[in-house]
């Protein structure tokens, strides 16, 4: 119901109720004052203010901050103790900067690995498994050689035993092969041999394909562990296979 009065008044005897039904049968929602609580918090609990939120953030971001600048302390030092090394290592580096010293270091590297590869030609290690392996060389353009002088580098790894030389001679002079160098390297019964041969033929030419399956076969039967050193090679002379130039 809603009250109604005339805009002058009117007097108490003549004041007169008048009602008129409300045109809004819903509920009357009003706006919330700006210095109250919403009505789904709690009233005695105390939450924590914007201000104090970024306050902590900015907490946050300072420490880790501060672990980051750390980190890249202790980097620099671990970079500037590896440069102070290489100082020392490399001669007249005192007053070089961090590019040339670094040039420096990788030329004394790139020679020092140069050098141990040339070294490592030298001294070959002898390998766990038996191996054979020739290589053959018609010699041209050497003063006073004929064009029938072979050269023939034969490498033969396998365990070391006793007689073992003995049979290689016996291998290289049915061949008709004379050694003129050999190399040898020995390591834990293990042993690597490396010779030099000559052949030098009259009139016969040999067919260096020939030639060089005859050696491989003659030092792959040296080299079997089951091999006896008495029945190496038979009695009869070893058959080389050979073809005569033609006339």
């Amino acid at each position: 119901m809603a009250w109604c009065f005339p805009p002058y008044g009117w007097s108490q005897e003549r004041k007169k109720r008048i009602s008129f039904p409300s045109l809004y049968k819903g509920s009357l929602l009003l706006p919330r004052p700006p210095n109250s609580a919403p009505p789904f918090l709690d009233f005695g609990a105390s939450y924590p203010s914007s201000s104090s939120s970024v306050s902590g953030r900015s907490a946050t971001a300072a420490r880790a901050l501060k672990i980051h600048s750390e980190a890249e302390k202790r980097r620099r030092e671990r970079i500037n103790a590896h440069l102070s090394t290489l100082r020392r290592m490399i001669p007249d580096a005192d007053k070089m900067d961090k590019a040339s010293l670094l040039g420096r270091v990788i030329d004394q590297v790139k020679d020092l690995k140069r050098k141990a590869s040339d070294i490592g030609k030298g001294f070959q290690v002898p390998a766990e498994v038996n191996e054979v392996t020739v290589e053959c060389d018609q010699e041209n353009g050497h003063p006073g050689a004929d064009h029938e002088s072979l050269y023939i580098k034969a490498t033969i790894c396998c365990g070391d035993r006793p007689n073992l030389f003995t049979d290689l001679t016996q291998a290289f002079d049915g061949l008709r092969l004379r050694t003129i160098r050999a190399d040898i390297t020995s390591l834990e019964g293990r042993v690597q041999n490396s010779f030099i041969l000559y052949r030098k033929e009259g009139n016969v030419s040999v067919r260096l394909s020939c030639l060089k399956e005859s050696i491989e076969e003659a030092l792959s039967r040296v080299a079997s562990p089951d091999m006896v050193s008495t029945n190496v090679f038979p009695s009869k002379r070893q058959k080389l296979l050979e073809y005569t130039t033609p006339e």
